[in-house]
């Protein structure tokens, strides 16, 4: 999946506003997809999945931190999740469906921290981001 230039930039412009939050964005994200599929806990019994949990913030630190380099090297999304792909498929084995949840919960979690920014062509644009994000990690399922 292609973004135009036109995306790219909508995806790099509200990047630049996500960066400065992104932590909270990224705890907030996996707060929403354990209460709306709760399912997703599953894969960490050993975390303390309460809200605010210093497990739950750090794991929405990587998170986030993996969106920022998509971002980063948006003309090379698979280079750059290459080693998350293949740990994410062969040792931690997580269904790939999740992937497509939690970024819908990144989406919902963005789109509410900047209504005015989030525009349709901007929701377009990151859903088809996190789009090529979810297909990238699981590409090694294949």
């Amino acid at each position: 999946m292609t973004l135009t230039q036109a995306e790219k930039a909508a995806v790099i412009t509200i990047w630049t506003k996500v960066a400065t939050q992104a932590d909270a964005i990224g705890a907030e994200s996996l707060e929403r997809l354990f209460s709306s599929y709760p399912q997703t806990k599953t894969y960490f019994p050993h975390f303390d999945l309460s809200q605010g949990s210093t497990q739950l913030r750090g794991h929405g630190s990587k998170v986030m931190n993996a969106i920022g380099e998509a971002v980063k090297n948006i003309d090379d999304i698979r280079g750059a999740l290459a080693k998350l792909s293949e740990l994410h498929a062969y040792i931690l084995r997580v269904d790939p469906v999740n992937f497509k949840l939690l970024s819908h919960c990144i989406l919902c979690s963005v789109a509410a921290r900047y209504p005015s920014d989030f525009t349709p062509e901007v929701h377009a644009a990151w859903d088809k981001f996190l789009s090529s994000v979810s297909s990238v990690l699981t590409e090694k399922y294949r």
